[in-house]
């Protein structure tokens, strides 16, 4: 009897034994992951030698092929370009709600070009004059334009981006957190419009006075006036 009551009296040892060291598996666990946070802070805001190899990031280009969409034949004479900076002060505000809830307020520094053009695609017959001897030459052009503004993702940058609680937790949820278009639509406007106050289509204008001069010079003419309508 007393040989039965020790055959049960084992497994149980070894159960109470194999329970130990599975009520010790969470804990090793938690220290692990807490000496991997600390590693990893450590790695950010103190210089290791050798850590950072450890906890760096490796960045990978996946993207496809670029495809051409379409091709258009350019008729138009770019004669000046302006470079233009702003800085766009964004806040979207909610009604009955505090910043700290809902809103959104970014500090955005942009940097892009205008260009100016005189489309030459236009001119005909009647837009060109020539004297029998082919001395003088007149053409009327149409007036310089300027083309859409070309922000410069280079040196344009984002200074600061203060969110409420529930912008961030929809950034959780999002496709594409953080959505810069608007900003991006809203520094395109001022440049364009710094564009339209400068004397961009008047130097455009001159810049293409002076090629076609030199142009049509080149080829005999020794008068050339260039008039815009």
């Amino acid at each position: 009897m007393r040989e039965e009551e020790e055959t049960e009296r084992r497994p149980s040892r070894r159960t109470a034994r194999l329970g130990g060291r599975l009520r010790g598996v969470p804990g090793c666990a938690a220290v692990l992951l807490l000496l991997a946070v600390i590693l990893v802070l450590l790695g950010r805001f103190v210089q290791i030698p050798g850590l950072g190899d450890v906890f760096g990031t490796d960045t990978k280009d996946r993207s496809g092929p670029a495809l051409l969409q379409s091709i258009q034949d350019m008729h138009r004479y770019e004669g000046a370009v302006g470079t233009f900076q702003v800085v766009v002060d964004l806040e979207k505000d909610a009604r009955f709600l505090p910043s700290s809830i809902r809103g959104t307020r970014t500090l955005y520094v942009a940097s892009g070009n205008v260009r100016a053009y005189v489309d030459l695609g236009g001119i005909g017959q009647d837009s060109v004059r020539v004297n029998e001897d082919r001395t003088t030459a007149t053409l009327r052009l149409p007036h310089a334009r300027l083309a859409e503004p070309a922000l410069d993702p280079k040196r344009s940058y984002a200074v600061s981006k203060q969110r409420g609680l529930l912008d961030r937790l929809g950034d959780l949820f999002s496709d594409n957190p953080a959505d810069e278009r608007a900003v991006h639509q809203l520094a395109a406007d001022h440049i364009g419009d710094a564009a339209k106050e400068s004397d961009l289509t008047a130097r455009a204008e001159r810049n293409t006075t002076s090629m076609l001069q030199g142009l049509l010079r080149a080829l005999g003419f020794q008068q050339v006036t260039v008039t815009y309508v």
